[in-house]
């Protein structure tokens, strides 16, 4: 629960929403629907990166394979330092990585190691280089040192069997090292869903030819390929429909043809000129209608023969609020992503909220961290779903629940990141 002043909570929902589905209700509705693929590819490891793991992956060897120094300085036996005193030792030879030493190491001697070279069997000790003095063939070790430290240990990261990389488990940077530190080159994959998108609306211009009155570029579809590539989709951009029947009917069961999901940007509220629910009803099937939330409320989800559909609002930062609360979680679902939560955390307003009892809003704030380590939060201005440069400006959420209403500036609201990165006051 939002910690909001109880004196704002209420039960009842706002008059706009009556008949919309709850949020929580209509996304579980939404990913109960949706099945993951079962569809793989093999491939190289690179080509890899951001897809979802089809199979676990197991290590071959023990990960290092070999006890090896975290540290430049000299290997030794434990046996032979002083406890808090200095030690002299006598110098034998040199560890470096890739060309180990192999000789005999007596008691009272040692080896000069670099980083990462195999430690050998009967040394138990890695002293850094800043706690030697060396005199020719001599080095005195000073400090209070342990047993095995600055040696990592065979197996260490990963044992000989052990799972390195999860079946359902996405393929960032990271991955793509312990695939190669495990020495495999290739990995099953589960497929890229594709996703047929377009925009409806006479009023819709391209980007270059003259805006007349009443007129308004096409930003939707270029938010949306961002949207689907971050996603880890495959775009088929069908461009923009008119407003009219027929030309929706045709260009959804087009799409419909070409795609896993499709997606639809404005016609299916409740205008004379939304004519996108009409022709769902008519392919395919609704299964879902309005989403007690804002921005976003008039959404559709459906499905036409194999594909699964989204009818997004036309304002702008709804399609972007919803596609990142519905699609997204679809499409991780389809793709064998790990379902996961948002990260939510608790944010001081600097300023004060407006908000009506009785709907969910996720309005755009700016995340920081003041100069005490607390994190506070400011609305990027206009909450307007027609203001797209408030998701531009916005680096978070702030969730506001169906019973809060207006706050005074110093409530604690939370809050949803877009990333794990917030600005820092200086």
């Amino acid at each position: 629960m939002n910690p909001v002043d109880p004196a704002t909570a209420s039960s009842c929902m706002d008059p706009c929403d009556i008949g919309s589905t709850p949020y929580r209700e209509a996304l579980d509705a939404i990913l109960g629907s949706i099945k993951p693929t079962t569809d793989t590819e093999r491939l190289l490891i690179r080509s890899a990166l951001g897809r979802i793991a089809a199979e676990d992956i197991r290590a071959v060897s023990d990960i290092p394979l070999s006890r090896n120094s975290a540290m430049d300085g000299y290997a030794c036996r434990f046996s032979d330092l002083n406890a808090g005193e200095t030690s002299e030792l006598e110098i034998v030879g040199t560890s470096a990585a890739g060309s180990p030493f192999h000789g005999n190491v007596q008691a009272g001697q040692c080896i000069r190691i670099l980083t990462g070279a195999v430690v050998p069997e009967q040394l138990n000790v890695v002293v850094m280089q800043e706690e030697c003095t060396v005199a020719g063939n001599k080095v005195v070790v000073s400090g209070k040192h342990k047993a095995d430290q600055f040696i990592r240990q065979s197996g260490e990261d990963l044992a000989r069997g052990e799972v390195a990389i999860r079946k359902g488990q996405t393929i960032h940077a990271s991955e793509l090292g312990v695939l190669a530190s495990v020495g495999c080159p290739k990995i099953s994959v589960f497929r890229t869903p594709t996703v047929a998108y377009f925009s409806t609306g006479d009023e819709l211009r391209g980007i270059g030819e003259p805006l007349g009155e009443g007129d308004v570029y096409d930003s939707n579809r270029y938010s949306l390929f961002g949207l689907l590539i971050n996603a880890g989709a495959t775009p088929i951009d069908m461009g923009v429909v008119r407003d009219d029947f027929e030309s929706t009917l045709r260009a959804l069961k087009k799409a419909a043809d070409a795609a896993d999901f499709v997606v639809t940007t404005a016609g299916a509220s409740v205008g004379d000129s939304d004519f996108v629910r009409m022709a769902l009803e008519e392919l395919g099937e609704l299964r879902l209608w309005k989403v007690a939330m804002k921005p976003g409320r008039p959404l559709a989800f459906g499905r036409i023969d194999n594909s699964w559909f989204f009818g997004l609002p036309g304002n702008p930062v709804s399609v972007l609020v919803t596609f990142d609360k519905f699609v997204q979680p679809a499409l991780n679902k389809f793709r064998g992503d790990q379902q996961r939560s948002s990260i939510r955390l608790l944010a001081r307003s600097t300023q004060p909220i407006r908000k009506n009892v009785g709907r969910l809003e996720f309005q755009r704030g700016v995340l920081t961290v003041d100069q005490n380590g607390d994190a506070t939060v400011a609305s990027t201005g206009n909450q307007s779903s027609g203001v797209l440069t408030s998701m531009s400006l916005a680096n978070c959420y702030i969730v506001l629940p169906l019973e809060c209403g207006n706050l005074p500036a110093g409530s604690k609201v939370w809050v949803e990141p877009f990333d794990t990165h917030m600005l820092e006051v200086g």
